[in-house]
C-alpha cells in the first residue's frame, strides 16, 4: 500500500488483516477480536495515533515475550463495588476490557463501581474504555499512568507520564458526549508520528534538557520532555491519575513503569490503569437523565457564537461525524499509519495488499 496508491479501507478489511497479524503471533481469536475492536474503533473516530498504528509495537513484545499470551487477566481481589485485576502482562486492551466489564457488572448491582489494573500493558485510546460503558448506559471514566514523559512546572527532566484520562457520558437523541485527553501538552505519539514523517511540532509541546522549549524532534524521549497540559492543572490531574492507576492499584509508578515503545521487549511493562462506571438508572431515571442531556447539548449547541464561528462542539462530536463518514467510505489511514503496517506485514509474511479495497 505505497504512497502513490493510496486508498481507503473499510473497517471490516482493517479488522481482518490486523487480527491475522496477531494470530501470527500466538493471539487467540478472542483476545486479537478484542484488541482489534478497540485500535479499528479509534481509526473509526480518526484518531490515528491511537489505532491500528499501534499494532507493530504491540506485535514486537508479543514476539518477544513482553507481552504474553497465555496468562489472562483475572480478579486479584474485591468488594462489592471494586475490584482490583492482575493483567497478567497480558495486551493492554484484553486486561481493560476485562476491567471494565467488571466494573460495569458491579455498578448494575450497587450502582457505581472502581475497577483497578496492575500488570497491565498500554492500553490504546483511554475513550474507547470510558465508551464501554456509556454503550450500556452507564457514565464511564478511564485512565492509566504511562513511564514519565511529562514535566512539572519547574522541573528539568519527566517526572509523570502523558497519563490519560476519558470520560463517555450516554445521551438520548444525541451522540455520547466524550472526552479523551493526555495530560501532556499533546500525545506522546504525535511526537513520534512527527518524527517519522519529519514534520515540524509547535514550540509549546517540549521542553529540552535545561527546561527550556524546544523542537528539536530528535531529543525526545531521552533528552526531552512534554510540558503539562494546562501548565499545574495538567500535572495536578495526571499526579491524580498516577494514584487511581498506580499507588491504588499496587501497579507500578513513574519510572517504576517501562516504556512500551522503547524498552526491552521482553519484559512486562506492568503499567496501571483504573475505570469508573456509573449506572445512571441506579441514581436517577434514564430517561429524565437522557433528556436532560439533550437539553444540555442544545443548549450549548444554541449559545451565542463567536465572530467566524458556524459551531460549537460538545467533546466527541467531530469523532462521531468522522465515524459515520469512515464507516460509509472507509478509512483514509495516513502514511505514518501505511508505513507501519507494511513493515509489520513484510516482518510477518502478510500482503499488505488485501487493504488495497474498501470490500
Amino acid at each position: 500500500m505505497s504512497a502513490s496508491t493510496a486508498k481507503t479501507v473499510s473497517a471490516k478489511s482493517l479488522t481482518d488483516f490486523c487480527i491475522k497479524a496477531l494470530k501470527k503471533v500466538g493471539v487467540s481469536d478472542a483476545d486479537a477480536q478484542v484488541t482489534i475492536d478497540a485500535l479499528v474503533m479509534t481509526d473509526l473516530w480518526g484518531v490515528h495515533t491511537h489505532g491500528v498504528k499501534l499494532l507493530p509495537g504491540y506485535i514486537r513484545r508479543l514476539r518477544a515475550g513482553g507481552i504474553r499470551t497465555d496468562n489472562p487477566p483475572k480478579v486479584a481481589r474485591e468488594g462489592p463495588g471494586w475490584v482490583i485485576v492482575d493483567g497478567g502482562s497480558s495486551l493492554g486492551q484484553v486486561v481493560s476490557r476485562f476491567a471494565m466489564e467488571r466494573a460495569i457488572e458491579k455498578a448494575r448491582q450497587i450502582g457505581v463501581a472502581y475497577a483497578g489494573c496492575f500488570n497491565s500493558c498500554h492500553f490504546g485510546a483511554a475513550g474507547y474504555w470510558a465508551w464501554l460503558a456509556a454503550r450500556q448506559k452507564m457514565i464511564g471514566l478511564s485512565m492509566a499512568n504511562d513511564v514519565p514523559t511529562v514535566v512539572a512546572p519547574g522541573s528539568r527532566r519527566a517526572v509523570l507520564g502523558s497519563n490519560p484520562l476519558a470520560f463517555a457520558i450516554p445521551a438520548g437523541n444525541a451522540d455520547p458526549i466524550m472526552l479523551d485527553i493526555s495530560t501532556g501538552a499533546v500525545a506522546g505519539g504525535k511526537i513520534y508520528a512527527a518524527q517519522k514523517l519529519g514534520k515540524p511540532i509547535p514550540d509549546n509541546w517540549m521542553v529540552g534538557p535545561n527546561g527550556l522549549p524546544t523542537t528539536d524532534l530528535h531529543l525526545f524521549p531521552d533528552q526531552a520532555a512534554l510540558l503539562p497540559m494546562a501548565g499545574h492543572k495538567g500535572y495536578g490531574l495526571a499526579l491524580l491519575i498516577e494514584v487511581l492507576s498506580g499507588a491504588l492499584t499496587g501497579a507500578a509508578m513513574t519510572w517504576g513503569v517501562r516504556a512500551w515503545m522503547k524498552s526491552d521487549p521482553s519484559l512486562p511493562t506492568l503499567h496501571g490503569a483504573a475505570f469508573l462506571a456509573i449506572d445512571v438508572s441506579a441514581i436517577s431515571p434514564y430517561q429524565q437523565f437522557a433528556d436532560r442531556i439533550d437539553a444540555l447539548v442544545r443548549e450549548i449547541h444554541e449559545a451565542p457564537k463567536a465572530d467566524g464561528t458556524q459551531r460549537i462542539y460538545l467533546p466527541g462530536e467531530i469523532e462521531w461525524e468522522k465515524y459515520r463518514i469512515a464507516t460509509q467510505q472507509g478509512i483514509e489511514l495516513p502514511e505514518d499509519v501505511k508505513m507501519s503496517l507494511q513493515e509489520m506485514a513484510e516482518s510477518l509474511g502478510l500482503n499488505v495488499g488485501e487493504l488495497d479495497s474498501l470490500g
